[in-house]
């Protein structure tokens, strides 16, 4: 098809709720005339309202200019009925298939052919929306993360019809209006709600088997640099949606067994424990998470002491430890106290190592909550490195190391299917979800062989399809 200057299109937004008033806000600001309809008397012009008070808002903070401002405000019209004098629609409508494709068959009636519509659907195939239109080739996916005006990801999502040409044209149109746009191909969860199941599912995981409270595994995935836990980031979204969206993933994925839904969130949605919408979820609000004990300070000594194996977590584990020896030809990383071993997790159990061997959980930052299988003396070196020590079951992997594995393990069956490449993976995530870096900067810090290893262990502990090594890695 004729794909329009989009760089000077008029825009049509269809939808005023949050979503819609953002993508209008965001179009408007980058200098286009924008329509805004919404099907409820008078919604599209209580969300202008608003958007006057957020950009006032903005004004008062020096964020913004009074003249840019007005400007913005100027360039949105409300209107009663969708016209057909745009070059590029955009539906923000509720999340439901039926309700998207019937106003494309409106849309379709009114616009003229070489038209762009971009649905904000953020799970629903774009193929299966595509059905039925007369033009299944100008509709795309442009998922735009909420707040919109100030998350940077827009996910461009093709579906099977959609002509690459319009594809790439929503790309450079989303990087105009100062986003950072990555290609996806349609497929349950595109890219983001699809890579981070992980996070989600190791959380519940590691309460299924009672491995550790909520609020130490939020503890130490915040001291890994996550923004939030993943417990009290489902308290947040709601379990009844976190639960519903892993439902639709796993069922979209013909049951695949890694994305199983936990019936541990079975339960606290089946009691109406949502989170913070119902002041109950893992945690009791307003009061949240509660606080950790306080570990204190330790000052362990020890007769011979050996820092083993290369790299920077060894280099730093040496320079905290000034009496310690180098053993730097060890196939592993950690302590050797008086003989006994504190060994960096590698999907190994301390079990499997024999009596007086201990395991600690990846440290990706030098300070912070990290979590170990161990005794009290494992406690006490831990603190002496500079960390704060959790206790955990002796399970492969403990926390931070099985989450990041299994994070990458999914980037990569993504970039394998042909979802994204590794640049927007890593992109996608750090956008889209704050991670505090992507699955294939993780790999690279990492390495392939380290990866692999510790999703085989896990494998070999489950047993199943839950932890397979992707294809891409192997």
């Amino acid at each position: 098809m004729t794909i329009p200057n989009l760089s000077q299109s008029r825009v049509l937004v269809v939808g005023a709720g949050l979503m819609g008033a953002g993508i209008a806000q965001v179009a408007a600001q980058a200098g286009h005339a924008v329509q805004l309809f919404d099907n409820r008397p008078g919604a599209a012009e209580a969300a202008k309202a608003k958007l006057a008070q957020t950009l006032e808002g903005l004004v008062a903070k020096c964020k913004l200019t009074a003249e840019a401002a007005a400007a913005t405000l100027a360039r949105i019209t409300p209107v009663q009925a969708m016209a057909a004098d745009v070059e590029l629609v955009v539906e923000a409508v509720v999340e439901n298939l039926d309700v998207k494709r019937a106003l494309f068959a409106e849309l379709e009636a009114l616009l003229p052919d070489d038209a762009v519509i971009a649905t904000n659907t953020s799970s629903i195939s774009v193929t299966a929306l595509a059905r039925g239109m007369r033009r299944p080739e100008r509709l795309v996916g442009m998922h735009f993360f909420n707040p919109v005006p100030l998350m940077k990801l827009v996910e461009v999502v093709s579906g099977l019809g959609t002509d690459p040409a319009v594809a790439q044209a929503v790309f450079e149109l989303a990087a105009r209006w100062g986003k950072v746009p990555v290609h996806a191909r349609s497929t349950p969860g595109f890219i983001v709600n699809r890579i981070a199941r992980p996070y989600y599912a190791e959380a519940l995981m590691l309460l299924q088997d009672r491995a550790a409270a909520p609020e130490v595994i939020d503890a130490v995935l915040r001291a890994a640099g996550f923004r939030m836990g993943p417990c009290e980031l489902m308290d947040l979204i709601g379990h009844d949606t976190n639960f519903a969206v892993t439902q639709s993933v796993f069922a979209a994925n013909f049951f695949d067994r890694r994305f199983t839904p936990s019936l541990v969130q079975q339960e606290l949605v089946d009691a109406g424990f949502l989170g913070r919408k119902s002041g109950r979820g893992f945690y009791r609000y307003p009061a949240g998470a509660p606080a950790l004990p306080d570990v204190g300070t330790a000052s362990p000594r020890a007769a011979r002491l050996v820092v083993h194996g290369r790299g920077a977590l060894a280099e730093r584990f040496a320079a905290n430890l000034p009496e310690a020896v180098r053993d730097m030809a060890s196939d592993w990383v950690g302590l050797a106290v008086d003989g006994r071993e504190l060994r960096l997790t590698d999907g190994r159990r301390a079990a499997d190592f024999g009596p007086g061997t201990a395991v600690f959980d990846l440290p990706l930052a030098p300070a912070g909550d990290i979590a170990y299988a161990g005794d009290a003396a494992t406690a006490a070196w831990l603190t002496r490195l500079g960390l704060v020590p959790r206790a955990v079951a002796d399970l492969p992997g403990l926390v931070v190391a099985r989450t990041i594995a299994m994070l990458i393990n999914e980037a990569a069956d993504a970039v394998q299917q042909g979802v994204c490449d590794e640049a927007g993976a890593d992109a996608a995530m750090k956008l889209g979800v704050n991670y505090p870096a992507g699955p294939f900067e993780w790999l690279a810090f990492w390495g392939v062989p380290t990866v692999v290893a510790l999703l085989n262990r896990l494998d070999q502990h489950y047993r199943g399809e839950r932890y397979r090594v992707s294809p891409y890695l192997a």
